[in-house]
This record gives C-alpha cells, sequence and structure tokens, in this order.
C-alpha cells in the first residue's frame, strides 16, 4: 500500500499546482510594472557602482595624460551609446527578457546562446555582485577603522548581509526592488554632483594646471587597454534589455531610457573625473585608492566623512541592479529549457524568486573565493566578445529575417563600426595578457561539456527528468511559486 499512497501524494501534489497556475489570478506571470524612470534608474544604478568613487586611475595609467584620458572616457561612453543603440533595435524587435542570450538564440541557434549563459551566469553575473558587494562592505565599515583595512571576516559578512536583504527585497516585490534602485540611484547622482560642483568651483578659480597632453603615450596597446578600462565603467548600459518584459510600453520607453541614461552618465563620468583633475595631480590620482575620498579630504574638511557612505550607496544600488537583471537571465534560460525548469516558476507577487534565489547563492559562493577579481579578469573579454556577437545579430537578422517587425531600424552603419570596435577592444588586451586570456577561454571551453551532458538529446544524460521534476516541486512549495501564465 506504501508505494500507492506515495504514488496518490505525487499525483495531489502535482493536481494542487496544476490548479494553482489555473486559479492564481494575481500572479504567475512576470508583469510589466516598470516605468519610464524606473528604467533609466535600473541602467543608471547598474552602471555607476564604485568604479567611479573608488578607483578611476586605469585610463590614466594607460594613456599617460589627463587630456588623453578625458578624451577616452567620452569617447567610451559614445561607443557605448552606440551599442546601446543597437540593442535599442534588438529589444524592440525580440521583445523577450534576456537581452543578448535572446538575441543569439534566436540568430545563432542553442549552443551559442547557451556558451553566452553559462559564463553570464555562472561566473560574470554573481562574481560581479559579490565584488561589489565586497566594495559596499569596505565602504560601510571605513569610518569604523579608519587608520586600517577592515577585518576580512567582517567584511565578507557584511556582504552576505546586503546579498540577503536585497534577495528579499526581490523576491518580495518588483516594486520594492525598482523603489531601492531608484533611491540608492538619486543617493549615488547626489554625490557625484557634489563632486562635480566642487570641481566647477575650482575651475572658477583657475584651478586648471594639470590639464594637458604631456606624457601621452603612443603605444596602440596601452591605448586599447585605457578604452578596456573605460569601457569596463561603461559596463550596464544593456541591462534593461534584460528585463524588457517587466517594462511598460517597451517600444516607447525602452529606446528613451537607454538614450538618456547613457548620456547622462557620460556627462556625469567626465565632469567627475574633470573635477579630480583640477585638485589632485596626476601623480595623486594614480597613488590613491579611493580617488573621491582623497578629494574630499582636500576639498570638504569634515563633510569628507560622508563620501565612504555614499559609495556604500553606490555600490549597495549596483548589487540591487545587477540581483535585479540577473535574476530575469536566470528565467529567460529556463524558459528555453537551458537552465533548470524551476527557474522559470513565478511567484504570486509576480517575482522570479527562484530565479532571484540562484543567483543570490552563487553570489555568496564566491565570497569565499580569495581573488574572484582575477576570475572577472579572466572572462572580462568574454562579456564583451559576446556583446559584440549580439550587435552582430542586428545585420543577420536583417538579411535572414526581413519581415520582422523592427519598430526602430538603426542604420548599418553603426552596428559595423561598433562590431570592429569591439574586435580592437578584445584583441589588444588578448595579445598583452594572452595568459589570462587562455584561462577565460577555458573556462568558456567549460559550456562544452555541460550542454553535450545535460541539453544536447543525442548525448545529454539518462535518468534526470525524476530529480529535476522532484526539484521544481520542492522550490514550487518553498517560494510558493507557479509556472508563468502564456501571455
Amino acid at each position: 500500500m506504501a508505494p500507492q499512497s506515495k504514488s496518490t501524494e505525487e499525483d495531489c501534489d502535482t493536481e494542487n499546482l496544476k490548479s494553482d497556475q489555473e486559479d492564481v489570478k494575481s500572479g504567475g506571470a512576470l508583469e510589466a510594472k516598470m516605468s519610464l524612470l524606473n528604467g533609466i534608474t535600473v541602467i543608471v544604478g547598474s552602471i555607476i557602482g564604485s568604479g567611479i568613487f573608488v578607483s578611476p586611475t586605469g585610463v590614466l595609467m594607460y594613456t599617460g595624460s589627463v587630456n588623453a584620458s578625458l578624451i577616452v572616457w567620452v569617447a567610451s561612453g559614445v561607443f557605448s551609446m552606440i551599442g546601446a543603440y543597437c540593442y535599442a533595435e534588438l529589444g524592440t524587435m525580440i521583445r523577450v527578457s534576456g537581452a543578448d542570450y535572446a538575441y543569439i538564440m534566436e540568430t545563432f541557434g542553442p549552443f551559442a546562446a547557451f556558451v553566452r549563459l553559462w559564463i553570464e551566469c555562472m561566473i560574470v553575473r554573481p562574481c560581479s555582485q559579490a565584488i561589489v558587494a565586497l566594495t559596499f562592505s569596505v565602504y560601510v565599515l571605513k569610518p569604523i577603522f579608519p587608520e586600517c583595512a577592515p577585518p576580512e571576516d567582517a567584511t565578507r559578512l557584511l556582504a552576505a548581509c546586503c546579498i540577503l536583504l536585497l534577495t528579499f527585497v526581490n523576491c518580495w516585490s518588483v516594486r520594492a526592488a525598482t523603489l531601492v534602485q531608484d533611491w540608492f540611484t538619486y543617493a549615488k547622482l547626489l554625490a557625484l554632483f557634489i563632486i562635480i560642483a566642487a570641481g566647477i568651483y575650482q575651475l572658477c578659480r583657475g584651478k586648471v594646471e594639470h590639464f594637458s597632453f604631456e606624457g601621452t603615450t603612443n603605444d596602440v596597446t596601452s591605448i586599447a587597454l585605457s578604452f578596456y578600462s573605460g569601457l569596463f565603467a561603461y559596463n550596464g548600459w544593456n541591462y534593461l534589455n534584460f528585463i524588457i518584459e517587466e517594462l511598460k510600453d517597451p517600444v516607447r520607453n525602452l529606446p528613451r531610457a537607454i538614450a538618456i541614461s547613457c548620456t547622462l552618465v557620460t556627462v556625469v563620468y567626465t565632469f567627475t573625473n574633470v573635477a579630480f583633475y583640477t585638485t589632485l595631480s596626476p601623480a595623486e590620482v594614480l597613488g590613491s585608492t579611493a580617488v573621491a575620498v582623497t578629494f574630499a579630504e582636500r576639498l570638504f574638511g569634515w563633510f569628507a566623512l560622508s563620501i565612504p557612505l555614499f559609495v556604500a550607496a553606490s555600490t549597495f544600488g549596483a548589487v540591487n541592479g545587477v540581483l535585479l537583471t540577473s535574476s530575469r537571465l536566470f528565467y529567460a534560460g529556463a524558459a528555453q529549457g537551458q537552465m533548470p525548469g524551476m527557474l522559470t516558476m513565478v511567484t504570486t507577487r509576480a517575482t522570479p524568486a527562484p530565479a532571484v534565489l540562484a543567483v543570490a547563492l552563487l553570489s555568496l559562493l564566491y565570497l569565499t573565493v580569495s581573488d574572484i577579481i582575477a576570475l572577472i579578469n579572466y572572462v572580462g573579454f568574454a562579456t564583451w566578445l559576446s556583446i559584440g556577437a549580439a550587435v552582430l545579430c542586428l545585420p543577420v537578422l536583417r538579411y535572414k529575417q526581413p519581415n520582422l517587425e523592427r519598430p526602430i531600424k538603426v542604420n548599418l552603419f553603426f552596428p559595423v563600426v561598433y562590431i570592429i570596435c569591439t574586435i580592437a577592444v578584445v584583441a589588444f588586451p588578448a595579445y598583452a595578457s594572452p595568459g589570462e586570456t587562455g584561462v577565460g577561454c577555458l573556462m568558456i571551453l567549460t559550456a562544452v561539456p555541460v550542454y553535450l551532458l545535460l541539453l544536447e538529446p543525442r548525448t545529454r544524460l539518462k535518468g534526470l527528468g525524476a530529480v529535476t521534476d522532484a526539484a521544481t516541486r520542492l522550490m514550487q512549495k518553498l517560494t510558493l511559486s507557479v509556472r508563468p501564465k502564456m501571455k
């Protein structure tokens, strides 16, 4: 009788879950709740993390002069705008969460899409989130430990608390997550505007002695590496495309949000760097581990103590932005059958809680790794390679599927320029650091056995269905989630 009883219980579970899917009225699907302003704060909040406050030295180091570094900051912003312009056509044409993963899936098929998904989900996103959370911890603890580095264990514990708190917020409500993103984006912009205002005051006093082209390098590899550093600071301009299903009127709001955000960040980044150089010499910038704090100590007196708190607010918002968008990438991969089916589950509050929990768990695991910054460097080139591949989808789809609806149609000159520049940005650092490039290639290749063993019909392992079904039922019970309704 026991086996029959167990079978009956499982049948009841299945029927209850089916009933939930049919009867839940307030949930069961991702809902379009995000306004244009929410979209702008997602992009701005994701782009502006800790880098502009903490160490804007990479561009200066590789260019050799202040004026050349400012040109690279502007050029990196313009380059990001071109990429964002191309993504506007792709996002309004393929209105599915997942951004470049969805575009590569549509254009090049499941294997290429899975490679992109694997690197982004398993390494880049959780590592990035762990690094930003650690930066948040360091700057929260800095006023408590003004003369020394905060204890490593305390830093990691606070970073874990930051991730767990934002995981709860993102599981609870999309509205709550976007409110966090809005207010912490305002906080970081306020801090930058204070720095810019101080810089304008210094310019009015004639503090322009550091602005020159003296020392500018002629080495092509160094110039390419300076762009690599600059573009890394702009990383995040494509994050709104990951959650396009939750954006109201995406055809209208996606391109507007991208244009406003990229322009705003380019202006803010450029004028913030100008402000730094009105007060600090190039040697002081290169020698500082926290440029914004050094700048504030020179000009603001006691108010300089607030800068670490502003940096903490900036990184807190950046962690939330990464978590908000990364969970939708997990969700999109699961919807295509390339991630466990439980990650497609949506709660009655219209949040993909299982996907949020998956991102958070991986991020917490990476907090235990001692050198995750090196890990990010290994796959940094792969990130730009995949963005270039996504932009390549635009001309390929123009040829393969000319009849697709395109509310925005980009002149092909822009994707061609972007692809050529992306190849240069990837190739020169790879030439300069072949060891890191080799490790990054090996990381990408780890996707191949995973794809063959778990996804490819002809070679995948048998008997995993029962395990994944049991895990899915358990996750549904724990998170009160159901499969999304078809729109």
